[in-house]
């Protein structure tokens, strides 16, 4: 039977993190007050999480920069009972001190401790292009990529016929303005203006 919306539980960050299994093996999200299990990635995902995140430690470790990718980190909305596991998750840690969670729950919520998020389109891409895209240009995260590897998007976002794509998401005068990269496009990152990766190359990392 399928439950109606008065039916489903919702729940506060709070009580969110006090549910949430301890040393579980599944990964769950908190999608404004309702408990989401996240579906356990594809090989092909991974790859691509796992070269972008070796990519930009490489780049910041490069640049001296007080930056860190933890494994899973949180990252909780200010206006909504929301809480995201960003694929990769780049954390200033200059500015930890001032983050009330992180030390007991490894939650962020200022946009000062994250200049960069990546999410890897999977099948549920619609959180990936309107959810986060919102809660993430709502908190005031600077940097915002969406990988969209496999060509899921709508059509409106990534062309009819679909095409790989890249959107880098730049946070100007409060809106996230997308630029996308295909092919041999050159990445243009405003984190990092140095960065020497195309589109193609982050496609090609995939066995």
């Amino acid at each position: 039977m399928t439950q109606t919306q008065a039916e489903i539980k919702l729940y506060t960050y709070d009580e969110f993190i006090a549910w949430y299994p301890e040393n579980s093996s599944r990964r769950y999200e908190l999608h404004n007050g309702v408990i989401i299990e996240m579906p356990p990635p594809v090989g092909d995902h991974e790859d691509v999480v796992g070269f972008l995140t070796e990519e930009i430690a490489a780049e910041f470790k490069r640049c001296k920069l007080p930056y860190r990718i933890p494994k899973m980190g949180l990252v909780k909305t200010p206006l909504i009972e929301s809480a995201y596991i960003p694929d990769v998750l780049l954390i200033n840690r200059d500015n930890l001190k001032n983050e009330p969670f992180w030390k007991k729950q490894s939650t962020v919520i200022y946009p000062e401790t994250v200049p960069l998020v990546i999410e890897v389109v999977s099948t549920n891409w619609r959180d990936d292009y309107h959810d986060k895209f919102g809660d993430y240009e709502e908190m005031g995260i600077p940097e915002y990529w969406i990988v969209d590897y496999a060509a899921l998007g709508g059509r409106k976002f990534i062309g009819n016929p679909k095409v790989p794509t890249i959107f880098i998401c730049e946070l100007i005068d409060g809106e996230y303005q997308m630029s996308p990269f295909m092919g041999t496009d050159r990445i243009v990152s405003p984190t990092f203006p140095q960065l020497n990766l195309t589109a193609q190359q982050v496609f090609d990392s995939i066995i």
